[in-house]
């Protein structure tokens, strides 16, 4: 990934939440879906990655959907992550 490019991060609790929050995030802006994640207790984290702006775009709009129809737990957006980052959450830069 080149400067500029982000990832973004929305957590629910329950999967229903996750994939509202996925099909907006995807419909709302110019963002590739990287992974899903369970962590246990019912805790769901979808990744996007992108250009900031769009990232940012789609988490926004994903976040109010995950909202309307489960829990939203958190959103984090990381502008130019770490190669760390990629190497902890298991995918490549």
């Amino acid at each position: 990934m080149s400067q500029g490019v982000a990832l973004g991060f929305v957590e629910t609790r329950g999967n229903t939440g996750a994939v509202q929050a996925l099909d907006v995030m995807l419909k709302t802006a110019h963002v590739e879906f990287v992974k899903r994640v369970e962590i246990g207790g019912g805790y769901v984290t979808v990744i996007v990655r992108g250009e900031v702006g769009a990232v940012r775009s789609s988490i926004e709009a994903g976040a109010e959907a995950a909202a309307k129809v489960g829990e939203l737990l958190c959103t984090t957006i990381i502008p130019s992550a770490h190669q760390d980052v990629f190497e902890l959450i298991g995918v490549e830069k």
